[in-house]
């Protein structure tokens, strides 16, 4: 079994990091631009950690580096704009897909931004990533435009919206989904380790 922890990132992840942008975006971000993320206060930028014992997770999770004893599978950023969530990355590593990695990555960077009393969230999809939009509507984001060639390939983006991030229904909904994808981590054979 091996072990994942969702931890804050650290400069001393970024080669992981860009590694797994490339992977998954062919390097949209740069690492001046993940460690801007890192040091802004409104940002919350998340990690999915791996590792084959507890011990490095633990480590990290007290804020030292752990080197190589670690594997990103996933990542994800939330900036927080007056009273809304902006998620601007989700990433998970195309090896570790299908496994709902995805959902609850999503979900603890929403309970961050219900900690930070957010009362909306917003953020952009490929028109074609289908498998993306159908994990935003499970926690409700609704369309709510269209950016036009806004990706570097031509393609559209649509602009997605979830209200009532506060509202004890969507509070039920977001803890349902992260049990959810708690409980399908097993089957997976991930030992989830609480942080």
């Amino acid at each position: 079994m091996t072990f994942l922890a969702c931890l804050p990132l650290i400069s001393a992840d970024l080669p992981a990091v860009l590694a797994l942008d490339q992977r998954c975006l062919g390097g949209l971000w740069t690492a001046a631009g993940y460690q801007r993320e890192i040091e802004s206060p409104n940002s919350t930028l998340l990690v999915l950690a791996a590792a084959e014992t507890a011990a490095p997770l633990l480590q990290r999770r007290k804020g030292a580096a752990a080197g190589d004893a670690l594997t990103l599978v996933g990542t994800g950023c939330l900036w927080a704009i007056l009273e809304e969530a902006h998620l601007t990355i989700l990433l998970i590593d195309p090896a570790y897909r299908r496994q709902r990695l995805g959902q609850l990555l999503l979900s603890l960077l929403l309970r961050d931004g219900q900690r930070r009393q957010l009362q909306r969230a917003t953020l952009e999809v490929r028109v074609s990533n289908c498998a993306a939009r159908q994990l935003y509507e499970k926690f409700g984001f609704q369309t709510a435009g269209r950016r036009r060639r806004y990706y570097a390939d031509g393609e559209d983006a649509l602009i997605l919206w979830r209200s009532g991030l506060q509202s004890d229904a969507f509070i039920q909904q977001r803890q349902q989904l992260q049990t959810e994808a708690l409980r399908a981590l097993g089957q997976h054979r991930w030992q989830w380790l609480e942080t």
